[in-house]
């Protein structure tokens, strides 16, 4: 089996998928994933691109959410799909924002925006010392929408969190989110960077070291 590590890290299989849907309308992560499956030469579209609608999110944990949104994607194109639930993890705010990172800020009565999401994490933090976090991702990709066997894959990547935003790249709390051993903010990374370190990097390394074994 022939095999190609690339320049981020992502090695390229002979995978017999093709062509992907992605369970997401976020802009964001496309950008990211594209970059990252393009290496392993897979086609990734977006759903929106397919008139599929967002699914609902009503579970608990990541893993059940991923899960939902692939084989809802899946099950309205007969594309195999792939579906991520990430979110950022805090350690005195026991996990939160966890699962509902993307709507924090709308909890608490506010809007739903990186924005309003940021304000609300700084301003749970004030006073704590412990500033530590991870970015949590899971990963599902299932075959088709009724498929037993769903390939599921994961990453965390640590870091901790500030009370001023730094930077311009990136999306979500990339801006508050910084990285010790870069010395840096999520968003003041260079995408080919960020794409090679992230939580979605070192759960798409792994879904891809999966699709290897079964080639």
């Amino acid at each position: 089996m022939n095999e190609v590590r690339q320049d981020n890290g992502v090695q390229a299989s002979g995978s017999s998928l093709k062509k992907v849907v992605l369970a997401s309308n976020n802009a964001g992560k496309l950008r990211e994933f594209a970059a990252l499956l393009g290496a392993a030469g897979i086609e990734l579209i977006a759903q929106g691109e397919l008139n599929v609608p967002e699914a609902q999110e009503p579970h608990p944990t990541f893993v059940e959410n991923a899960l939902t949104k692939a084989r809802h994607a899946a099950k309205l194109t007969g594309l195999p799909a792939l579906a991520d639930d990430s979110g950022l993890c805090v350690r005195a705010l026991r996990g939160a924002p966890g699962v509902y990172s993307a709507r924090y800020a709308q909890l608490a009565g506010g809007e739903k925006s990186d924005a309003a999401n940021n304000a609300r994490l700084v301003a749970a933090l004030q006073g704590e010392s412990d500033r530590r976090g991870y970015y949590y991702c899971v990963l599902a990709l299932v075959r088709h929408a009724d498929d037993p066997e769903p390939l599921i894959a994961e990453g965390r990547w640590h870091g901790e969190i500030l009370d001023a935003p730094r930077g311009e790249q990136g999306f979500g709390y990339d801006p508050y989110f910084f990285l010790p051993s870069l010395n840096a903010s999520a968003a003041e990374l260079a995408p080919a960077v960020k794409n090679a370190s992230s939580h979605r990097a070192i759960a798409l390394r792994q879904l891809l070291a999966r699709l290897t074994e079964e080639a």
